[in-house]
Formats: structure tokens, sequence, C-alpha cells
């Protein structure tokens, strides 16, 4: 049986008399199909616990199975809400087919449904981000020693590498990537058994429920499970995506940014851009304008789900209920097409390392390198040699010459201008010192652009997205298992 995969578009509450959700994949119906599965996990419960006789519960569960096969035949009515079901089930069998609800009410039926369904997003969430960082590493891997400029307060700082800036990217996302772990651990609980939210007279196994359905537990405190956990379960999902959200724009602004410059070094290709109707000239970079689209949508979606959840009496399972899982829905289809249009744009843009480095040899970003290079091989203070790069900087600026082609007499002469003394550095040593690429393969720090520093954390990143790789395949592999154990322990109690 395959697992259960649903995309909500409405409100899946099961009491609710709104539309409920739609299925991926094959499956179609909104929340009959997990309706259906809640219904087979709580009759085999049953049966197993000796809490209806089993002759009863052979007579339901075939009785479930009979009208899965009606209702699933072509123009079949089918209803998410389970009174609608159960009705049906009392007309096939007679009154007592209603004791499958023993111990059970719509409401932790709803508050499991929708931990299933966010707990499917999630898997998707997962799949989307591994595809976008395997690509957003790879250019990484291909750029170690493409130079760029790195900015603060929107102005050239200092050269770094594209490699080393792209994986600054991927080190946000794998914080993403373990937010979002963690609240999956907490997501992937079973509000089963909890009934409204003081559970019942019939001692109902609700480990067994959680187990039957894939959770990894249940909720344990009975009115956390329908009642208070309902919406911080939610809204801690939206945070972690709207976390997200926020390195995806700023990386997406950064790009937009230079795509204004004439002969950008990052680029789009073809395919990705836009092309004006009147101007011939004009391409217009869609892909990264939709990312910054998409995340912005992201954070303004998770910041509705917070203010529909604020001030909401604990137990509300009507409207504002219902209400919120829309809410939370849009976050979670929002996010999925951020990560997909980022692996677009990781495997679609061009990369011009000569534009890119002309771009940072037209500007004086490696003037703290030469104040170094005063400290280092001179002995001079650090914050005398920063006048002298300062210095050196607006010279260069006035003359309009660039740092490459101020000679060493000219640096010279500005350093005894500023110090009265001669420069005690060699033309060698200052030539180095304002070169950009020889200033990043010279760095020394811990995670800095130095290229074998780069390649370090290269391999640290791709093992982080096996990880997280291997992680989906093995809690999607776990939740087949569950899915294939229940429909066994099913089939056998149905007779068949």
């Amino acid at each position: 049986m395959k697992i259960l995969r649903y995309v909500c578009v409405g409100a899946f509450f099961l009491g609710s008399t709104r539309l409920p959700v739609s299925a991926q994949g094959d499956d179609v119906g909104g929340t009959y199909p997990i309706m259906i599965e809640l219904n087979k996990a709580q009759i085999v419960m049953l049966a197993e616990n000796n809490l209806i006789p089993q002759p009863l519960a052979h007579r339901i569960a075939a009785g479930i199975q009979q009208l899965t096969q009606e209702q699933s035949r072509a123009g079949g009515q089918r209803s998410g809400d389970y009174l609608v079901f159960e009705d049906q089930l009392v007309k096939l069998l007679g009154p007592e087919a209603s004791d499958l609800h023993m111990g059970r009410s719509r409401i932790d039926m709803g508050a499991s449904t929708e931990r299933i369904v966010m707990r499917s997003e999630m898997l998707g969430l997962f799949g989307e981000m591994i595809s976008a960082r395997e690509k957003l590493v790879a250019l990484a891997a291909k750029n170690v020693n493409t130079i760029i400029a790195g900015y603060t307060h929107a102005v050239q700082a200092q050269p770094t590498s594209l490699g080393h800036y792209l994986l600054a990217i991927d080190s946000a996302l794998e914080r993403d990537n373990e937010r979002l772990r963690q609240t999956y651990a907490r997501i992937n609980r079973s509000p089963l058994g909890a009934a409204a939210f003081g559970t019942s007279g019939f001692p109902l196994d609700r480990r067994r429920l959680s187990t039957l359905m894939g959770f990894e537990a249940p909720v344990e405190n009975s009115y956390d499970a329908t009642s208070v956990s309902t919406v911080d379960s939610k809204a801690e999902l939206a945070a972690d995506l709207a976390v997200s959200a926020l390195t995806l724009g700023r990386f997406s602004q950064d790009l937009v940014i230079q795509f204004g410059d004439p002969a950008p070094g990052l680029n789009l290709g073809d395919a990705l851009v836009g092309h004006s109707s009147i101007m011939p000239q004009k391409r217009n970079p869609g892909a990264v304008e939709r990312l910054r689209s998409l995340s912005s949508a992201v954070v303004g979606d998770a910041q509705t789900v917070w203010i529909v959840s604020h001030n909401t009496p604990v137990g509300d399972v009507g409207d504002v209920r219902a209400n919120l899982v829309k809410r939370v829905q849009e976050v979670t289809v929002g996010a999925r097409q951020m990560y997909k249009t980022l692996g677009v744009i990781a495997g679609g843009l061009v990369v011009r390392p000569d534009l890119t480095l002309a771009k940072v040899d037209s500007d004086f970003s490696t003037m703290t390198e030469l104040a170094d290079a005063l400290l280092r091989y001179g002995g001079i203070p650090f914050r005398v040699g920063h006048h002298v790069a300062s210095e050196v900087a607006s010279y260069g600026r006035a003359q309009g010459k660039p740092p490459k082609s101020l000679t060493y007499e000219e640096i010279s002469n500005i350093y005894q201008k500023v110090t009265g003394n001669k420069i005690p550095i060699s033309a060698a040593q200052v030539r180095e010192a304002i070169d950009a690429q020889e200033m990043v393969a010279h760095r020394r720090g811990l995670g800095g652009p130095q290229p074998q520093e780069v390649e370090r954390m290269l391999t640290e990143h791709k093992e982080w997205i096996n990880s997280s790789s291997e992680w989906l395949k093995g809690e999607t592999k776990r939740l087949r298992e569950a899915d294939e154990a229940r429909e066994q322990a099913f089939l056998k109690l149905a007779g068949q």
C-alpha cells in the first residue's frame, strides 16, 4: 500500500462541513483516505485488545473494506467526515457497527489527520531542499577559485570566492534542515485515543494506535494532544520555513542587484530569463525574481499563521482551526516551490570568473590586506597601516586608477606622506597584497575563503546533505512499512 501523502488545499478537519483536502499522487477524495486508514487502525486495535467481540470486529473490518471498495469505484460518493461514513457502515451492518468509534472523537481524528498531512508535506519539503542543496553545493565545488566581491553596507568590502559564499548559504540551509528535523519529530506524534481531550472510560491502546499509523509515539497529555499542540505544532513549522525564507530572500536579492550590471559575472541561462516585448536587449532575471517573491510570500504567510493562532481559546476546533490549517498549507506549498526554484537557479546559473574578478579589481576591496602586509612584513601598527591603505584608496579613486594600476612608487609616496618614513615592504609584497586572488588564497582562518579550506568545507557539506538524504529514505521506508503492517493486520481481521 502506498504511503499516505496528501496535499491540502482547504480545511481538512474531519468534523468540518467544508470541502476537504485533495490527495496527492494516485489517491483522490481529500481526507477520506486518511479517515479510512484511521478506521482500519482503530478496528485492529479494538480487536487486539478484546475491547469488542471478535465476531463483531471481523464484521466491522469486512464492512469497512466493502464500503471502501464500493466508494473507490468511478462515481463513488466519499466524504472525509467520519459521521457520514459511520452512517453508511451502520446501514450496512446495523447499529453495533458504531462501536468502531468506541473511545474516540472526530477531534482526535482531526488532530491526527492534520499531523499526517503535515508529516507528508514535510517529507516533500525535505526532498526539495535536498535536491536544491545538491545543486548549490555542486555549483560551489566548481567555483572554489572564482573570485567575487563581498559586500557590507552594499559596498565592496573584501574579495572572497563564489564557493565560499555559496557554502555560507548552504550552512543556513543545514540549520534549516536541523530545525525542520526537530519539528518533524514533534509533529510525528499521535493524538489518537485522546478523544475530545480527556480520553474515555475505554482502555484504548494509544501506543498501538500510534504505531499502526506510523507515528513515533503518542502525544502523552490528552488535552495537549487535541487542544494545545494543535496550534503550536503548526506555528513551529511555519516559523521554521519563515527563517529559511529569510536567507533565500537575501540570496535572491544579492543576485537581483548584481544582475543590473551591464556585464554581470553571475547570470542566468536564456531559458531562465524573461524577454522584453519592446526592448530587444532586455534580459529580466525571472527565476531570481520568482525566488524573491516566493520567499517573501513564505515569510508573510508564516506571520498569518501566528496571527490566526493568537488569542484563540484552547480547544477551539471550529472555523479558526480550519483557517489555521489552510494557512499552514499555504506556507508549506510556497516553501516547496521556493526550494524548487532555488534548485533551478543553482542548476542554471552561468558564472563568468573573468567578469567577477574584473568587478573586484575595479575597486579597492584589497586594502585590508595592504594594511595587514604592512603589519606582517614591516611591523607597522595596524591602525597606521589602515590609515595608509585608506589614503591609497582615496588617491586611486581621485586619479581614476584601480589598485593594480597604481605603481609601487605611487604607493611608496603615499606611505611617506602619511608617516614621514620610507615604506618598509617590497614592491613584490605590495603587489601581492593588492591582488585579490592572492589575498583570498592566503587567508588563514578557520572557515575562510582559501581554496583548501573551502574544499574541506565542501566535503563536510556533502556529508550533511547525504545524511539528510539517508534520513529521508529511512523515514519514507519506515512509514511504508507501517502502512504495510497496518494493511496486513486489517486484511487478516477482515478475512482477506
